[in-house]
């Protein structure tokens, strides 16, 4: 069984007629005809009906075209893989990412240095203007950010990765409702982002159109503080769920759901070029045939 025999198959499909399906696959008829009665042998049926012409495909036959399509597909995009391995032998990539992103950006660098082993990467934790700034001044290629931050921005290509929902992080000691609306929330001695944050701007305007007052007791640009005083018990914090690490999952600390459920588009985004370098084409590439949302959703699915 060989790809030429299933190439010859999908251009007879697509032909109907012996002649025209030799042509197209640049060999003579006879080979054509042979190539595909061998395959047959092969499979034990009868994938094409005939008599000295075509006559059509058989149900079989149909069915194994399906599977034929799948294959040479899969192979196709084996290729493309290997291609792209080839292009991007080494080089360095540097990322700049919010926060709330750390984690996302952390399986997205292992999928980049699974691909690209030869690869090396610069992942930096920075405010959302901060990103811009250094994609302007090319000191990073990417930036991981709200989408919301870029809207509208001819500057740069921007590609949809995931969206945040937002819950409240609290020691499992605490006695919570499983279930809290925002009002319970700002109840709560609550550690937050810092104010420069995207994070902290956005529960500000959650907060405020609601007309409530958080009790913030601590703010922080550093998410690992924020952990550390939901673990003690001694706090409560507000972020994506996407945020807590996997390290915290059986650590102690439980994801409470609030009402109205908030979500935040995030995305990676490079400066816009009429031809971009072969590396970053490789990186956004792979960035793009990841599912993120699915990953950390089956990541952090016990935490909910």
């Amino acid at each position: 069984m060989f790809i030429r025999q299933f190439n010859y198959l999908i251009a007879l499909d697509k032909h109907r007629h012996f002649r025209r399906a030799a042509q197209s696959c640049h060999v003579s008829q006879p080979a054509l005809s042979n190539g595909i009665r061998e395959l047959e042998r092969e499979l034990g049926i009868t994938i094409v009906k005939r008599n000295r012409t075509f006559e059509g495909i058989t149900p079989e036959g149909e069915r194994v075209i399906q599977w034929v399509r799948q294959v040479l597909a899969s192979l196709e995009g084996l290729q493309q893989e290997a291609d792209l391995v080839r292009s991007v032998p080494r080089g360095h990539l540097a990322i700049g990412v919010i926060p709330t992103a750390n984690h996302a950006a952390t399986l997205l660098s292992g999928e980049y240095r699974e691909i690209l082993p030869q690869l090396t990467l610069e992942v930096t934790s920075l405010s959302t203007p901060e990103i811009l700034q250094r994609l302007k001044s090319q000191e990073i290629q990417f930036g991981m950010l709200y989408d919301r931050s870029v809207a509208g921005n001819d500057d740069y290509d921007v590609l949809p990765l995931f969206s945040e929902r937002y819950v409240l992080i609290a020691s499992e000691q605490a006695a919570l409702p499983h279930q809290l609306d925002w009002g319970d929330v700002a109840e709560l001695p609550l550690c937050l982002l810092s104010r420069d944050m995207q994070n902290r701007q956005t529960l500000d305007g959650i907060f405020k159109t609601l007309e409530a007052t958080p009790r913030v007791v601590l703010q922080t640009n550093d998410l690992r503080v924020l952990l550390v005083e939901c673990l003690s018990g001694r706090a409560f914090s507000i972020m994506p769920l996407s945020a807590l690490p996997t390290q915290y999952e059986g650590a102690g600390l439980i994801a409470h759901p609030i009402l109205p459920e908030h979500a935040e588009d995030v995305c990676l985004v490079r400066l816009r070029r009429e031809t971009q370098p072969v590396l970053s084409q490789a990186a956004w590439q792979i960035a793009g045939q990841m599912d993120l949302e699915e990953i950390l959703n089956r990541l952090l699915a016990k935490k909910v």
